[in-house]
């Protein structure tokens, strides 16, 4: 039996579990299962592995993503120039890690902005997933700005020039996510116009009130679904390519 799972804090709406187990149905892969461990500690992954040793690998989702590294033996080129992980594998009795939100963040960007975007990219958000999407905004030469409610640019430094000059504005913040689908990052969605692109990490709800308000003003808009198909694909590839 190979076990693959899944760590997080909130699990209980997770993609992943559903994705994997049908998959392994509709490709006949036989003896493999997918489990989710909520874990209210990053110390609690001792403890799964321990008392789990058919673990082969495993996703690593908020608030675990940069957490992780400390426990892992190895990291892949990708989670290092990124520095976070949210995919890992068993290589002998050590575990390591990679990253398959980045590329996968990557592919559906070039996507959805197509080639004619010249301008920069505010990136809300500065845990994880914000560490993947700046990873690829650098491989695309987009310049950008994180803004964080703690950090040096914050919510309410983004005046009518800063949002002029980044038509791109992303989303790697939890804020919307089912079941919190009122919260939304506070910004002056009415500067917005049919020059903005909107991409949501969020996947559940479908439509966050993020990208809603940015419809009501005429902005493209993607939620994260893709990307979540995306880097699952990824992390199958990762796990059976050892």
């Amino acid at each position: 039996m190979k076990k693959f799972g899944i760590i997080g804090k909130k699990l209980t709406h997770s993609f992943s579990p559903k994705y994997f187990t049908d998959y392994f149905e509709k490709n006949n892969i036989r003896n493999h299962i997918y489990t989710p461990y909520e874990i209210q500690s990053i110390e609690e992954i001792k403890l799964i592995w321990q008392y789990n040793p058919e673990l082969c690998g495993m996703n690593v989702t908020i608030p675990y993503k940069i957490e992780i590294i400390d426990f892992l033996s190895e990291l892949s080129v990708e989670a290092i120039e990124i520095g976070a992980v949210n995919v890992i594998r068993k290589k002998g009795n050590q575990w390591v890690g990679h990253n398959t939100d980045g590329q996968a963040f990557y592919e559906t960007l070039c996507t959805f902005l197509g080639s004619q975007f010249h301008y920069s990219a505010l990136v809300l958000g500065s845990g994880g997933a914000s560490k993947a999407v700046c990873w690829a905004l650098q491989k695309l030469n987009i310049k950008y700005l994180i803004i964080s409610r703690n950090g040096y640019n914050k919510y309410q430094d983004i005046t009518k020039k800063v949002l002029l000059d980044h038509k791109l504005i992303i989303n790697t913040t939890p804020l919307g996510m089912y079941p919190n689908v009122t919260e939304f990052p506070e910004i002056p969605y009415f500067l917005l116009n049919s020059e903005f692109y909107l991409y949501d990490l969020i996947y559940n709800p479908e439509k966050t009130l993020f990208l809603n308000y940015g419809n009501t003003q005429g902005t493209f808009t993607k939620n994260g679904g893709e990307m979540l198909l995306r880097q699952a694909e990824l992390s199958w590839e990762y796990w059976s390519h050892n």
